[in-house]
């Protein structure tokens, strides 16, 4: 399959084909919900957005550093030395790094802001040193850069059939939509890490403060003040997919499907969060594999539709969507 999105996508170079490969690798292993959506895009754009995924991933594992084996110093030089290095890249196209070739190549072809990069990056360097946030407002600083960036770099890509400036904030809230579900669904293992992603004011309306998140976490035990906590979590994390879902209709119809699969396979997260009411400080939430299966099928019908109309006359289809044509601006 690799081969043939790269050759869709009009990659010939066999270098960049390698980095663009790198970079599914790495979506597919690390990110297996969101890899399983992105199956359900025209073969054309998988590149791309594996690129997206990709470099998002690299650089979020230099500042996790899962195995801890990194000193704070080393994981800040390795940061440095990806943000050089990508902003040789975008002004050059070259770069050090696979993720870093491919990435830049995306943005050239979507012709992707830069500031939506440096963004992101300086999230992921406020990971280094910043490890709670005392409020809501705190935590969108943010999520704008970790997430919100993300739905707007893909919206190139994804092309709408609206004006892009008007799908823009829906993209940024699906961005966002899915972090907050991360940090619902790995509260536990990241406060292995030092941190808490829950906003401060949220936990102390519930009487919750580290220590007892601490305490719940070494000991397997359980408190109602927690589990209120993390049901208003889940309440506010809902309340962004219902600002990002009118988006969807504003995108390319070929590419909704993925989008809408997306939507549903990360709102299951939070399902499972609930269901297994809500112990996600010692046991993480997955939803199960019948219905992401269900989800995936119901997205391929979906694929099948809009690719079926595509190839149909327009006759009968509204003038305004007709007019506004897909221009993702691909070399």
């Amino acid at each position: 399959m690799t081969r043939r999105e790269l050759d869709a996508a009009g990659i010939t170079d066999p270098a960049l084909r390698a980095a663009y490969t790198r970079c599914r690798q790495l979506n597919a292993r690390h990110g297996k919900t969101y890899f399983l959506a992105t199956r359900l895009l025209p073969l054309e754009r998988r590149s791309a957005v594996h690129a997206l995924y990709g470099f998002a991933r690299w650089a979020d594992d230099i500042v996790d550093d899962h195995d801890r084996h990194r000193a704070p110093e080393e994981r800040e030089r390795l940061l440095r030395r990806l943000e050089g290095d990508l902003a040789d890249g975008l002004r050059t196209g070259a770069g050090d790094e696979p993720v870093v070739r491919a990435v830049a190549d995306t943005a050239a072809r979507y012709r992707i802001d830069h500031a939506l990069f440096g963004d992101f990056l300086s999230s992921m360097r406020a990971d280094l040193t910043v490890t709670q946030y005392p409020t809501y407002a705190d935590l969108q600083g943010y999520v704008h850069g970790s997430a919100a960036v993300i739905g707007l770099q893909m919206l190139p890509v994804l092309g709408t059939v609206t004006p892009r400036e008007e799908a823009a904030p829906h993209a940024a809230a699906l961005g966002v939509a899915f972090q907050l579900t991360n940090f619902l669904r790995d509260v536990g293992e990241d406060l292995d890490r030092g941190r808490v992603y829950l906003p401060g004011d949220l936990l102390a309306a519930h009487g919750v403060d580290r220590p007892l998140l601490e305490w719940s976490r070494r000991t397997g035990r359980r408190d109602p003040r927690i589990r209120a906590a993390l049901v208003a979590a889940e309440a506010m994390t809902r309340g962004v997919y219902r600002t990002a879902e009118p988006g969807i209709a504003m995108l390319d119809p070929r590419v909704r499907p993925c989008i809408r699969a997306a939507f549903v396979l990360y709102g299951g997260i939070l399902d499972a969060i609930a269901e297994q009411d809500y112990t996600v400080l010692h046991r993480r939430a997955v939803a199960p594999r019948r219905r992401r299966a269900a989800t995936a099928a119901a997205g391929v019908l979906r694929v099948a539709g809009a690719r079926w109309r595509a190839r149909a006359p327009l006759r009968g289809v509204p003038a305004g969507e007709r007019a506004v044509e897909w221009k993702g601006s691909v070399r």
